[in-house]
């Protein structure tokens, strides 16, 4: 009996230290390792759309309500870097990529684009998700978005900057967020909205904190980065 406890004891010591190293992996390493791969994601796709940029010709930033014709026309392959989100009130630093899908994987690598919704700058809803904690939790702040904060977004030929509208916390079962109205199924969109998701609350799945913004203006990359990129709150 004395050696069947003794045996036990350490069974649960030994499986302890393996739910420890598990969580430090998940919660620390995950962040590290997705982080850094992340940013060299952003310094390929801003390296690659300065080689293949035009001759610069200024142009003023463009107010629309109705999106404009966009550069990514094509939804691109699964898995495929295209875009680049930036939130200034998340600090002047953060830039992450874009990438086609929301699946498992798709997600290690930055936010994930949801099959089938508008791409940036388009009619419709470009809906995103990101994690909040792991993989670089690149919406581990998401709660912290006010109304009109920019979310702008960088494809390999324009800047599209967003502002937000409003938020909400909804069921994973309530899809219609990322409708192309988003909350109404079936409209017909005359917008270009943006929507972001994220598991709420932190470590957990339970629900989803949803971020609406609307597209607020398009400036060509030639013109130089759009004054909405100031940071804001003190970052």
């Amino acid at each position: 009996m004395r050696r069947a406890v003794s045996v036990l004891g350490e069974l649960l010591v030994t499986a302890g230290v393996l739910t420890l190293l598990f969580v430090v992996w998940q919660l620390y390493w995950t962040d590290l390792t997705s982080g850094r791969a992340q940013a060299s994601t952003v310094s390929s796709l801003e390296q690659q759309w300065a080689a293949q940029a035009p001759t610069p010709t200024p142009t003023a930033p463009t107010a629309t309500a109705t999106a404009p014709t966009v550069d990514v026309d094509e939804t691109p392959p699964t898995g495929d870097a295209f875009a680049i989100v930036y939130v200034p009130r998340w600090g002047s630093d953060y830039a992450v990529p874009v990438v086609e899908g929301t699946g498992t994987e798709e997600l290690k690598e930055g936010i994930g684009h949801y099959a089938d919704t508008a791409m940036p700058g388009e009619v419709g809803n470009f809906a995103i998700a990101g994690h909040r904690v792991t993989y670089g939790k690149p919406f581990n702040r998401v709660e912290e978005l006010q109304d009109g904060d920019a979310v702008v977004v960088a494809t390999a030929t324009q800047w599209f900057t967003y502002r937000v509208r409003s938020h909400e916390i909804v069921s994973p079962r309530q899809v219609s967020v990322i409708a192309p109205v988003p909350d109404q199924p079936g409209a017909t969109p005359t917008q270009a909205w943006l929507t972001m998701t994220a598991c709420h609350p932190k470590h957990s799945a339970r629900q989803r904190f949803v971020v609406h913004a609307e597209l607020e203006s398009v400036q060509d990359r030639s013109a130089g980065a759009p004054a909405s990129l100031a940071a804001v709150g003190g970052n």
